[in-house]
Parts: C-alpha cells; structure tokens; sequence
C-alpha cells in the first residue's frame, strides 16, 4: 500500500487548508487513516485519525479547528484545518495504522504505512 498526501501550502494566520491522504494497492483495507505533524527540532506528533467505522481522535491542540474525514470507497482521508496558527507550522504525514491484505478468504496485517510529507506553513 502506497500513501499519498497532498495539500499543503503556505496561509496566513486564520486561515485554512485542506490535506488529502490517498491510500492506493490492490486488496486491501485500512483501519485508522491519521495524520501526524513534524515541526522544526521536534518530534513528531499526532494530530488526528479517523477509522474505518468513522469514529475521530484529535489532539488537544487542534480540537475545534480541523476535522478529519474519510471516504471509504476510494481509501482517502481529508484533514480540514481551519483557524490556523503559526504553530501549525510542520511538515504532515499521512498514515495508515493497519492494513489488512487479502488473497481469497486468507489476509495479512501489516503496521504503520507513512506517506511522504507536506509542508504546511502558517504566517503571523
């Protein structure tokens, strides 16, 4: 399974930006959808996730700003973030937490798929 995020960008403060998360493979599924963020000389941490049954995690800091949502039929997931801050700043990663594949009635689990990063960069 391939993960690819896109969406990034530079806005000021208030502002807003989409991410996308597009996961791509053949037979397979996901369970949790996530997005995590790496600032400058930090480590990176969670911002949201959302599983297949639709239930959403966010983290503290972004509570009431973004909104992560799924389509199961194409495997994406948008993170809505809105009211951003100069804190925002950091580059986002997508991730799967398990994939399930499937060969016939038989399937395998595999752990913790990252796509690449996108920058987002938020002005003062």
């Amino acid at each position: 399974v391939q993960l690819q995020a896109s969406g990034g960008g530079l806005v000021q403060f208030g502002g807003s930006l989409r991410l996308s998360c597009a996961a791509s493979g053949r037979r397979f599924s996901v369970n949790a959808l996530g997005w995590y963020r790496q600032a400058p000389g930090k480590q990176r941490e969670f911002v949201a996730a959302i599983t297949a049954g639709g239930r959403t995690t966010y983290a503290d800091s972004v509570k009431g700003r973004f909104t992560i949502s799924r389509d199961n039929t194409k495997i994406t997931a948008t993170l809505q973030m809105n009211s951003l801050k100069p804190e925002d700043t950091a580059v986002y990663y997508c991730n799967a937490d398990r994939v399930r594949y499937w060969s016939g009635t038989e399937s395998l689990d595999a752990y913790d798929f990252w796509g690449q990063g996108t920058q987002v960069t938020v002005s003062s």
